[in-house]
Protein backbone atom coordinates (compact mmCIF):
# COMPACT_ATOMS: atom_id res chain seq x y z
CA UNK A 1 0.00 0.00 0.00
CA UNK A 2 1.32 3.47 -0.90
CA UNK A 3 1.01 5.87 2.03
CA UNK A 4 3.10 8.93 1.07
CA UNK A 5 4.56 10.82 -1.88
CA UNK A 6 8.30 10.74 -1.28
CA UNK A 7 10.11 12.32 -4.24
CA UNK A 8 9.19 13.87 -7.56
CA UNK A 9 11.76 13.41 -10.30
CA UNK A 10 12.26 16.53 -12.43
CA UNK A 11 14.41 16.25 -15.54
CA UNK A 12 16.23 19.48 -16.40
CA UNK A 13 18.62 20.68 -19.10
CA UNK A 14 21.03 22.39 -16.69
CA UNK A 15 21.14 21.10 -13.12
CA UNK A 16 23.25 23.96 -11.77
CA UNK A 17 20.90 26.62 -13.17
CA UNK A 18 17.91 24.66 -11.85
CA UNK A 19 19.45 24.52 -8.37
CA UNK A 20 20.26 28.25 -8.45
CA UNK A 21 16.71 29.10 -9.50
CA UNK A 22 15.13 26.95 -6.81
CA UNK A 23 17.41 28.15 -4.00
CA UNK A 24 17.75 31.83 -4.93
CA UNK A 25 14.31 32.55 -6.38
CA UNK A 26 11.84 30.26 -4.60
CA UNK A 27 13.72 29.48 -1.40
CA UNK A 28 14.23 25.73 -1.65
CA UNK A 29 17.13 24.12 0.16
CA UNK A 30 19.45 21.39 -1.08
CA UNK A 31 19.07 18.18 0.91
CA UNK A 32 21.62 16.15 -1.06
CA UNK A 33 23.86 16.61 -4.09
CA UNK A 34 25.21 13.22 -5.09
CA UNK A 35 26.77 11.54 -8.07
CA UNK A 36 27.77 8.13 -9.33
CA UNK A 37 29.97 8.28 -12.41
CA UNK A 38 28.25 10.57 -14.94
CA UNK A 39 24.96 10.42 -13.04
CA UNK A 40 24.27 13.36 -10.69
CA UNK A 41 21.10 14.00 -8.73
CA UNK A 42 20.17 16.88 -6.45
CA UNK A 43 17.41 16.48 -3.88
CA UNK A 44 15.65 19.69 -2.85
CA UNK A 45 12.72 20.67 -0.65
CA UNK A 46 10.98 23.91 0.29
CA UNK A 47 11.51 23.47 4.02
CA UNK A 48 12.89 21.20 6.72
CA UNK A 49 10.59 18.20 7.16
CA UNK A 50 8.48 19.05 4.08
CA UNK A 51 7.54 15.38 3.71
CA UNK A 52 8.31 15.21 0.00
CA UNK A 53 11.10 16.52 -2.18
CA UNK A 54 12.11 17.19 -5.77
CA UNK A 55 15.07 15.38 -7.29
CA UNK A 56 16.72 17.09 -10.26
CA UNK A 57 18.20 14.82 -12.93
CA UNK A 58 20.07 15.63 -16.13
CA UNK A 59 17.49 15.25 -18.90
CA UNK A 60 19.95 14.38 -21.69
CA UNK A 61 21.73 11.72 -19.63
CA UNK A 62 18.46 10.07 -18.58
CA UNK A 63 17.22 10.18 -22.21
CA UNK A 64 20.33 8.24 -23.29
CA UNK A 65 19.91 5.69 -20.51
CA UNK A 66 16.13 5.27 -20.94
CA UNK A 67 15.12 6.37 -24.46
CA UNK A 68 11.44 5.44 -24.00
CA UNK A 69 11.01 7.27 -20.70
CA UNK A 70 8.69 10.30 -20.51
CA UNK A 71 10.91 13.21 -19.45
CA UNK A 72 8.25 15.92 -19.53
CA UNK A 73 8.10 18.23 -16.52
CA UNK A 74 5.31 17.21 -14.15
CA UNK A 75 2.58 19.68 -13.28
CA UNK A 76 3.33 20.55 -9.66
CA UNK A 77 1.13 22.42 -7.19
CA UNK A 78 2.93 23.96 -4.22
CA UNK A 79 1.20 25.30 -1.11
CA UNK A 80 1.86 28.56 0.72
CA UNK A 81 0.42 29.90 3.95
CA UNK A 82 0.89 33.51 2.73
CA UNK A 83 0.14 33.59 -0.99
CA UNK A 84 0.04 37.39 -1.34
CA UNK A 85 3.50 37.83 0.19
CA UNK A 86 4.97 34.99 -1.86
CA UNK A 87 3.47 36.46 -5.03
CA UNK A 88 4.98 39.85 -4.20
CA UNK A 89 8.39 38.30 -3.40
CA UNK A 90 8.56 36.21 -6.59
CA UNK A 91 7.32 39.09 -8.75
CA UNK A 92 10.29 41.16 -7.59
CA UNK A 93 12.86 38.52 -8.58
CA UNK A 94 12.94 39.02 -12.36
CA UNK A 95 10.94 35.91 -13.17
CA UNK A 96 7.64 35.11 -14.88
CA UNK A 97 4.83 35.19 -12.32
CA UNK A 98 1.12 35.00 -13.17
CA UNK A 99 -1.68 36.93 -11.51
CA UNK A 100 -3.45 35.56 -8.45
CA UNK A 101 -6.68 33.86 -9.52
CA UNK A 102 -9.60 32.85 -7.31
CA UNK A 103 -10.58 29.23 -7.85
CA UNK A 104 -13.29 27.20 -6.09
CA UNK A 105 -10.53 25.49 -4.08
CA UNK A 106 -8.75 28.76 -3.17
CA UNK A 107 -6.39 31.45 -4.45
CA UNK A 108 -3.67 30.33 -6.86
CA UNK A 109 -0.98 31.72 -9.18
CA UNK A 110 1.66 30.21 -11.43
CA UNK A 111 5.32 30.93 -12.10
CA UNK A 112 7.91 29.74 -14.60
CA UNK A 113 11.36 28.35 -13.90
CA UNK A 114 14.52 29.09 -15.91
CA UNK A 115 13.53 26.49 -18.54
CA UNK A 116 10.02 27.98 -18.93
CA UNK A 117 8.25 25.17 -17.09
CA UNK A 118 5.23 26.43 -15.21
CA UNK A 119 4.28 25.51 -11.65
CA UNK A 120 1.37 26.60 -9.48
CA UNK A 121 1.10 27.79 -5.89
CA UNK A 122 -2.09 27.65 -3.84
CA UNK A 123 -2.81 29.22 -0.49
CA UNK A 124 -3.32 26.48 2.05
Amino acid sequence: MINQLGQVMVYVNDQDKAVSFRTEKIGFRVIADESNGDMRWIEMAPAEGAGSSIVLHDKQLIAKMYPDMNLDTPSLMFFSDNLDQLHKDLSGKNMTVGEIVEMPSGSVFNFADEEENYFAVMEK
